[in-house]
């Protein structure tokens, strides 16, 4: 813990540092009105900000009785969060400023190889795009990484994410860092999924929020109470792990999950191979459905169906205001309607059910959110308690706009 007159000056500067990132341009007056600092403090601690580069002097007020005062604002590009949503066919890289807009962003299929490979790869996508815009990539303070599975943070290995070979036998985390040159977390992508939803997206307002992703697998992110629910090793939101679906007790449900094997990408192309002979991918059964293709139809109504299970499981456990459909099956207009059919059947109270807002930008946009908190808390309150850090609001058309 810092001695208390260190803790008194960081608290201050904290406090000064929240006022001029909501409020900018703000005059140091404005700054102890909402504070309750002195003026004597806030002269220094605007003093300390300025000189090291934080914030800047930007103009003067008008249109008041009296002398004019200094306003100041939040330096955006002092530094740089670097937000990555790893997933098993792709990643995505942005390169944030630190009121949390995109100034640069890059996507590439995900190494095939895994493990060490993938960790060089997102170091090496960081930089690029920084360059891309001409960044100054040493600005880049902190790295988060949304990754399917459950981050161990003792070993920064990753478990539960067999799509990406070697996550689970090596210091994940700490290959990153090392690549990277930068502070770097792990979190659950699905976790970070409603979180962007619950700040930017069409979470924004409620307490309890449960955002269910399907693509190639199946999982859903939890906030109770207006906090992540990750329960006791951090797997909460495993849905690929329900014991419907598929037969639980076979030895691939244990790899893959039972729930998972039917709904989830793999599963979807099996089930309709089976009963119509013949191999599509999942865009290409959803034209087939549309088409009048009877095979695809009762595939889809099946993945309707078992995952409308899935949310009846999580609308009597957690009772969520809102439940967000996402991911490349989830986020489909079909689906909405059918899993909203399926639910009322099958569960006695009405649920709301949304498709996501932020689109493939959700596990981006909850990666700049703990970025950015976990930025500001380093650099402005050095972990001082009770030191609140509240998130700056960045332009909300970067991350729904990108993600059409």
């Amino acid at each position: 813990m810092l001695p208390p007159q260190n803790l008194s000056r960081q608290m201050s500067l904290s406090m000064t540092m929240q006022a001029i990132v909501h409020c900018g341009p703000i005059s140091r007056a404005s700054i102890a009105k909402q504070t309750g600092l002195s003026k004597q403090t806030i002269s220094e601690t605007v003093r300390i900000l300025t000189e090291d580069g934080w914030i800047s002097e930007i103009g003067r007020t008008s249109g008041h009785i009296g002398r004019t005062a200094t306003t100041y604002e939040l330096v955006p590009d002092a530094a740089y969060v670097a937000a990555v949503d790893l997933g098993g066919t792709k990643v995505r890289i942005a390169i944030v400023d630190l009121v949390g807009n995109i100034l640069s962003e890059k996507v590439e299929p995900t190494d095939a190889a895994g493990g060490e490979p993938v960790a060089r790869q997102i170091a090496r996508m960081c930089r690029e795009a920084a360059s891309a815009k001409k960044l100054d990539y040493a600005r880049v303070k902190q790295t988060v990484v949304g990754c399917p599975g459950v981050p161990d943070r003792r070993t920064g290995a990753v478990h539960y994410a067999p799509n990406i070979a070697g996550l689970d036998t090596m210091d994940f985390c700490g290959a990153i860092a090392r690549e990277s040159g930068t502070q770097v977390m792990l979190e659950n992508d699905v976790n970070l999924a409603v979180l962007g939803e619950h700040w930017l997206g069409c979470g924004k307002g409620f307490d309890q929020v449960a955002y269910v992703a399907l693509g190639t697998g199946i999982g859903a992110g939890l906030i109770a109470n207006g906090e992540i629910l990750r329960g006791a090793t951090g797997a909460a939101g495993e849905l690929g792990y329900l014991p419907f679906g598929a037969d639980p007790f076979e030895p691939e449900s244990l790899r893959v999950g039972a729930l998972e094997r039917v709904v989830g990408t793999h599963g979807i192309r099996v089930g309709y191979k089976a009963c119509a002979g013949k191999d599509l991918n999942v865009p290409s059964i959803f034209d087939a459905a549309a088409a009048g293709d009877t095979h695809a139809i009762k595939m889809l109504q099946l993945v309707a169906r078992t995952l409308a299970r899935a949310l009846a499981a999580i609308a009597t456990i957690t009772n969520p205001d809102l439940i967000i459909l996402g991911g490349s099956i989830g986020s489909r207009a079909e689906i909405l309607r059918d899993v909203r059919s399926e639910l009322a059947a099958c569960f006695p109270h009405p649920v709301r059910i949304e498709t996501s807002a932020l689109g493939n930008h959700a596990s981006l946009a909850g990666a700049v959110a703990v970025g950015l908190t976990e930025l500001h808390t380093a650099l402005f309150t050095n972990g001082a308690r009770g030191a609140e850090v509240m998130l700056p609001e960045p332009n909300e058309a970067h991350y729904r706009m990108a993600s059409q």
